[in-house]
């Protein structure tokens, strides 16, 4: 089993930045995929940027350009800087390792979800 915790949440002004971090320890692989969600209240779960072992990195329409996610293999710990932060980027952030990777999608491992990290953007 994998446990995963994130971090990094808080309250920003729009425009601002936040950096979060989400490691992972337990039964990883030596190479995994994973994937940073979001969900915003009342909405459901959505991908935000997806790393596939291989070191490709997509992200949603939304994020683009504004969000980068990277990898630290030795540490299992996967961040996502977010600049530019705007209020419909307030939502509870969630990270997921070891999920499907095919056909360019990511699905996530329903076994590898952290408790999530509140970000909330507003002045």
């Amino acid at each position: 089993q994998v446990r995963v915790v994130e971090s990094g949440g808080g309250l920003v002004q729009p425009g601002g930045s936040l950096r979060l971090s989400c490691v992972g320890s337990g039964n990883i692989p030596n190479m995994y995929h994973m994937g940073w969600y979001r969900q915003a209240p009342g909405k459901q779960r959505v991908l935000v940027a997806q790393l596939s072992s291989g070191g490709r990195v997509d992200y949603a329409d939304s994020v683009q350009g504004r969000f980068t996610a990277s990898r630290d293999a030795a540490k299992n710990t996967v961040n996502l800087q977010m600049n530019n932060l705007k209020p419909e980027d307030t939502a509870v952030y969630y990270c997921n390792f070891d999920g499907s990777y095919i056909g360019g999608h990511y699905t996530p491992h329903p076994d590898s979800w952290g408790q999530g990290t509140q970000v909330i953007v507003s002045s």
